[in-house]
């Protein structure tokens, strides 16, 4: 008999018990989103929950979800990046020249907003990752130099930039498909297709677990999650059809650019790498990781996602100002944290970063709303990024 045969079967299921205790960070997170959306829609009567306040959350916040995804990725692997508001800013402004100044139609100028946050992530990336200067050092310059650019450059205010940009901020999907009862049906359309992406994309990849013999989590764990996840899905949905305006254009940027990242982290050599880089660096290079590749195009994607931010800022605000991007890069890292990433490195995720977006992103509007002076809302969201910290600190203690 062949020593397949006589072994029995790697693929194991974890008690549900002893799953929800080893990703208790995770799902207390997710609590504690639920928690404070349900505190802010009593202490507002009702008015968190508006579905044109929900919208409003969105695309006030669509810079934090796309930094978010970026630094994410840059803490796991154990550096950090102070620059990406300043180059917010710089990139923002030379966006509003190029369309305003210098004739470039508003799509190419989109496209080469985005390059030009690449060539800087490479500016960056270079000196971490090939002359070996500490990320804190080279991104706090940075957070300096083009802040200093963005200056120069922009001076003062440039406006009057075309409805088509501002529309990737502010607009909605057109509403080809007329209406469903008082729905948006185009927006009920896309929420479907969100659903149906969920489940199969989770059915998948419990299949692939099972095929690969790999451990997975407990099956009531993996259906509960799934609803949870449809039913967020769909209540989202319903509020934003029931808006004025439909699903926001930034949503799906947002949205396409969680799962393409979601799957680069979970599913390609690459994200491998990131993490196991982030684990134990020796470790990561005597396995043959190609580290300083890896770090270098963390940064270019960082780059990347500045300018993705960058063109979301300008559009929302209409114009562009040398002061934009102020605090971004602590609203980004502070999401990061808050969703579960670990301080040292090796451990985080995508979605969960999201969540710690959510989570800024729902005080920020709920204190709004109920007319807190915003000295006392730095202060709020402070001590909750101090709170979520000391949370994964005393829980990883836990475990040992």
């Amino acid at each position: 008999m062949s020593a397949s045969k006589s072994e029995p079967s790697k693929n194991k299921s974890e008690s549900l018990g002893a799953y929800l205790g080893g990703n208790l960070k995770q799902y207390a997170m997710i609590a504690a989103l639920v928690v404070i959306v349900l505190f802010f829609q009593f202490q507002t009567d009702g008015l968190m929950l508006l579905p044109n306040n929900v919208a409003s959350l969105i695309q006030q916040n669509a810079y934090v979800f796309i930094l978010t995804i970026g630094m994410v990725m840059i803490i796991v692997a154990g550096h950090i990046d102070l620059s990406v508001g300043s180059v917010v800013a710089f990139i923002g402004g030379i966006s509003a020249l190029m369309i305003m100044q210098w004739d470039v139609p508003w799509p190419a100028a989109v496209l080469l907003s985005i390059v030009l946050g690449g060539i800087v992530g490479a500016w960056q990336g270079f000196w971490v990752a090939y002359v070996g200067i500490p990320a804190f050092i080279v991104t706090l310059g940075g957070m300096l130099l083009f802040r200093g650019l963005a200056i120069y450059f922009v001076g003062t205010t440039v406006g009057g930039l075309p409805s088509g940009f501002n529309s990737l901020a502010i607009g909605a999907v057109p509403n080809w498909l007329g209406f469903i009862g008082n729905l948006d049906a185009v927006t009920v359309v896309i929420g479907v297709v969100a659903a149906l992406g969920l489940l199969i994309g989770q059915f998948r990849t419990r299949r692939e677990l099972v095929k690969n013999e790999l451990r997975m989590e407990p099956f009531a764990a993996f259906i509960g999650r799934i609803v949870v996840g449809i039913a967020a899905i769909a209540y989202v949905t319903y509020l934003l059809a029931s808006s004025a305006d439909g699903m926001p254009i930034v949503l799906i940027i947002v949205g396409v650019l969680v799962l393409l990242y979601s799957f680069i982290m979970g599913n390609t050599i690459f994200g491998r790498h990131v993490y196991a880089m982030g684990g134990n660096l020796s470790a990561a290079m005597l396995s043959g990781v190609k580290t300083k590749r890896v770090n270098f195009m963390l940064f270019v994607n960082m780059g990347l996602l500045a300018g993705v931010a960058a063109v979301v800022t300008t559009a929302r605000a209409g114009s562009a100002v040398a002061a934009a991007g102020q605090n971004y890069e602590l609203d980004a890292i502070a999401a990061a944290f808050i969703g579960g990433t670990a301080v040292n490195g090796g451990v985080g995720k995508v979605t969960g970063a999201i969540v710690g977006a959510l989570i800024m992103g729902v005080l920020n509007m709920g204190l709004s709303i109920m007319n807190v002076s915003p000295e006392w809302q730095q202060v709020i969201k402070g001590l909750v990024l101090i709170i979520a910290v000391a949370f994964d600190i005393l829980n990883k203690r836990r475990g040992k």
